[in-house]
């Protein structure tokens, strides 16, 4: 008979192996930034682009186009300086579900413009919806 702590890890290991918190939480991201009207055939049809791309060996959607990605970053640079501070950078990629809380970041002390933080936020989206 297994042990609940057992079960736990096995439990623990599943999710990891397959990156299923990591998924969850972008969709999670992804629908608080989108907003949509009928949020469940809104994750059904993200789910269903993700299963064809796997299948068809394209590439896999991006559900934040360049324009989210631009609103979001004029969010945080409230002096219209075209620079974020790192803080903020990773905050954001933690609220597009990009960054986990204890990942850490390499900060070279230099500032965030858009084009870092779009390339960052389009390679991290990439390698997640690909790892699925």
């Amino acid at each position: 008979m297994q042990t609940a702590s057992s079960r736990e890890r096995q439990a623990r290991d599943y999710l990891e192996k397959h990156r299923i918190m990591e998924l969850l939480n972008h969709l999670t991201s992804v629908l608080l930034f989108v907003r949509p009207e009928k949020p469940r055939e809104y994750l059904i049809s993200i789910l269903e682009s993700m299963r064809i791309a796997k299948l068809t060996s394209v590439a896999f959607p991006y559900f934040m186009d360049n324009s989210n990605i631009v609103a979001m970053f004029e969010m945080m640079d409230t002096a219209g300086k075209g620079t974020i501070s790192f803080v903020q950078y990773k905050e954001a990629l933690k609220t597009l579900g990009l960054c986990i809380a204890d990942e850490v970041l390499k900060d070279d002390g230099h500032i965030i413009t858009l084009d870092k933080f779009r390339d960052e936020v389009n390679k991290r989206t990439q390698e997640i919806w690909s790892s699925f």
